[in-house]
């Protein structure tokens, strides 16, 4: 697969079957339109090619903070497992958004011979989003290219969408959006210096910042593999084959600790059977369940005796867990 920057770094000898998108969260309705590009494009004996966006389109034309669910560097990697011939990261900025969309399609066409674009049903593109799937069919035959509608993914009789996981996120229900997703949702950053209150409790945690442009689950506490160092990002590796690092298990509190301060939002890690230090360093944790909802204890006595519970629980969901991949 080859990682493209710039439109200027690419001259494909052949032609292109082409998808676009942010992809956040490269969820299984993701992949299924992905496998079909991909599929599509050997059938053809063309290039396989995928554009993936950021910021989000939407952060930048309405200015709002869409919190996301996966990091460029993740996505890229998760797209990579795909088997795609040419994936473009093309940054989404104010003078992209003011093309009309046969301007987009110029500019594309100006760098790729397209064959073929597939797009979901709802997909637009363009100033004032009038790039909708009859003004592309039109441009297509302008243009030289053909438009194919992939309808949606549907699970559980409700439609796969990244607002859908991120709904799951916020009602907490991180297995249901892992399901979703087709690997476990994960949350890294680097470990920061917190109270030393889980010293002094005898369980130790890792802090990590919970910024507002990253998506995060509801309040409460969760049972997660941790991972140290580096998340994977793109490179040499592929899913199923692992850098040797362990896996931990962990007791992720995420919140703002009712029972001490009431401060800033943070998530807390506990990682259960390991010792050392962990500041400066990245953390890589994947949520698999949802343990509890944050609570205010009445002394330190009692929260000591809920995160022992905490422990054991998080234990039996994680010795029950074989379900999703990990980054």
């Amino acid at each position: 697969m080859q990682l493209i920057q710039d439109l200027s770094q690419l001259a494909p000898d052949g032609g292109v079957v082409l998808t676009m998108g942010v992809f956040d969260g490269v969820h299984l309705g993701h992949r299924h339109l992905i496998a079909q590009v991909v599929g599509r494009a050997r059938h053809l004996g063309c290039l396989s090619g995928v554009i993936t966006f950021h910021p989000h389109p939407a952060a930048v034309i309405r200015v709002e903070c869409l919190p996301i669910m996966t990091t460029p560097q993740e996505r890229l990697y998760l797209i990579r497992q795909l088997d795609a011939d040419v994936v473009i990261n093309m940054p989404f900025t104010t003078e992209l958004s003011r093309l009309t969309a046969r301007e987009f399609m110029d500019l594309i066409r100006g760098h790729l011979r397209l064959q073929e674009l597939w797009i979901g049903p709802d997909f637009v593109l363009g100033r004032g989003r009038e790039g909708d799937v009859t003004r592309l069919r039109q441009l297509g035959e302008e243009m030289g290219f053909t438009v194919h509608v992939v309808p949606p993914l549907v699970l559980d009789g409700e439609v796969v969408s990244s607002t859908r996981i991120r709904s799951l996120l916020a009602a907490g229900d991180v297995a249901q959006a892992g399901r979703l997703l087709g690997h476990c949702f994960s949350f890294s950053g680097p470990v920061i210096a917190g109270a030393h209150r889980g010293r002094t409790l005898g369980y130790p945690t890792a802090n990590l910042s919970a910024t507002a442009d990253r998506a995060l689950p509801t309040n409460g506490v969760y049972a997660c593999r941790a991972v140290i160092g580096e998340p994977r990002q793109f490179c040499g590796e592929r899913q199923g084959k692992r850098p040797g690092r362990p896996l931990y298990l962990a007791v992720v509190n995420v919140g703002t600790r009712p029972t001490f301060d009431n401060g800033a939002r943070l998530v807390e890690a506990h990682l259960v059977d390991f010792a050392g230090d962990l500041y400066g360093q990245t953390l890589t944790l994947h949520f698999v369940e949802r343990l509890r909802g944050e609570m205010r204890f009445p002394d330190a006595a009692s929260l000591i005796q809920q995160i022992g519970q905490d422990v054991i629980h998080a234990r039996q969901a994680l010795a029950s867990d074989t379900t999703y991949a990990l980054l």
